[in-house]
Formats: C-alpha cells, structure tokens, sequence
C-alpha cells in the first residue's frame, strides 16, 4: 500500500520569512503560520490555535520572503516532514510542512494595519490565479 502526504493550511504569518542559500545556492525561507480552528457555540464557543513552521525552496523561498510579512494571510499546500535531532543527549523531533504551492490571500476588513507599519512592508503582488508552484521560471505574478 503506498502512502499520501498532503496539507493545506489557511493562516497567518507569525514573523517575517527567515531567507537563507544552501552552499549549493539554492534558497531556503523559513517562516511559521498561526492556524485558528473554533468549536462549540454561544457562550463555550473556543478557539484553539497551532503553531506551525513552514519551509519553502527555490523561487518559492525567494517570492515569500519578499512578500510575506507577520500578519499575512496565507494559503499553503504542501506535505509533512520529520526532523530528528539530537540535542543534549536527547533525541528530538518535530513535524514541519515542506511548502509546494502557495497563494497569497486578501486582507480581511477586520486586521487594520497601523499608518508606520504598513509603509515598512512591500506592497503584496497580486493574488494569483494559480498557486505558485516551485517549478515556475517566471515570478507567479
């Protein structure tokens, strides 16, 4: 039987992409999502939410660390891996999600920037028609 590895998360950048090359030159960005999941109704209405890194290559990693910014709205399909380590002289590990595709999303009408902030930041490109793919030559937009 063989296997599938899929996600695709919706959410919100929690500090700008972190934007480094291998030795080889390949590019490698770095940055984490904050998932909002809400359940229950009324008064026990809850909101649990996951924190999750993310790790895009290629042209990828390059377009999200010059667009993507804490705050952004996100949409990234990808697959899960492993990383084990030792550290201490303890085994550790944690899942992170290898990004493949992506799309930049809209901001809502409710996350208001503040006048200074917002001049820091790039201005986003527009929002694709298709997901970037790390196969593109061209920049998606």
């Amino acid at each position: 039987m063989t296997g599938f590895n899929k996600v695709i998360l919706l959410g919100n950048c929690v500090r700008d992409p972190e934007l480094r090359y291998t030795p080889s030159g390949t590019a490698v960005s770095d940055f984490r999502l904050a998932v909002n999941r809400y359940f229950g109704s009324g008064e026990n209405r809850k909101q649990e939410t996951l924190f999750i890194d993310v790790q895009a290559w290629g042209k990828s990693a390059e377009t999200l660390s010059r667009y993507l910014r804490k705050g952004n709205a996100i949409l990234v399909e990808g697959r899960l891996v492993l990383d084990q380590w030792e550290a201490n002289g303890e085994r550790r590990s944690k899942i992170r999600v290898v990004a493949e595709n992506f799309q930049f999303m809209p901001r809502s009408s409710s996350s208001g920037s503040s006048g200074s902030h917002a001049q820091e930041r790039p201005s986003a490109p527009p929002r694709n028609e298709t997901p970037h793919t790390e196969d593109d030559e061209d920049i998606p937009f």
